[in-house]
């Protein structure tokens, strides 16, 4: 590799730390709500639904979660589950942690289950922001494996931080946001058309 090709590699890496960002200051959530994008590039909101009919394959994945506790996929075989990934250093997962847990209580007994996949933090990590978001239920550890994105990857994959991606009861992608949630009633609504339409 020549010297000016080997610079280029190492300039786009660089570029791509500084947009990416790492920090655990809460300023970054800061920033995020007030207009800022810090340290920080995420999706753009878009939203993706798929007809019952359109739905590829089940996911398959498992993992172990923050508590040291094995899931899979299996385990939510029969609702919806709403899969959320996220790392503590996105300024927009933190912006919307408090939507998710709102909703995961709202759903808890109405047919979703929630499961975050954190894809960049230790589990001692995860139980902190846990703790300080109010967040009650579980996330995977996909930090050093990525198997859990890599089950995903094949079908619609989580190509932002936060991404949001709602399985049917047969484990089946029903939809998917990129980015930040922005309204708690975006999620709801989708929550019930995939909830919904299994009735029928």
């Amino acid at each position: 590799m020549s010297r000016r090709i080997l610079h280029s590699v190492i300039a786009a890496a660089a570029t791509a730390l500084l947009l990416v960002g790492c920090s655990s200051n809460d300023q970054l959530a800061i920033d995020y709500g007030s207009g800022g994008n810090k340290n920080y590039v995420a999706g753009d909101g878009s939203i993706l639904e798929i007809p019952p009919a359109n739905r590829a394959k089940p996911i398959v994945f498992s993992g172990q979660t923050e508590t040291g506790a094995e899931v899979s996929s299996s385990d939510y075989r029969g609702s919806a589950l709403v899969v959320n990934f996220w790392a503590g250093y996105c300024a927009p997962c933190r912006a919307e942690a408090p939507v998710l847990e709102k909703l995961s209580q709202q759903w808890s007994d109405r047919g979703a289950s929630f499961l975050g996949v954190n894809t960049y933090d230790e589990p001692a990590s995860v139980l902190a922001f846990a703790r300080t978001y109010g967040v009650t239920y579980p996330s995977v550890i996909d930090t050093n494996s990525g198997a859990v994105q890599l089950a995903f990857a094949g079908s619609v994959a989580p190509s932002a931080l936060p991404t949001t991606i709602v399985l049917d009861s047969k484990g089946r992608v029903a939809a998917r946001i990129l980015g930040q949630i922005e309204s708690a009633s975006i999620l709801d609504a989708i929550i019930k058309t995939v909830v919904d339409g299994e009735s029928k």
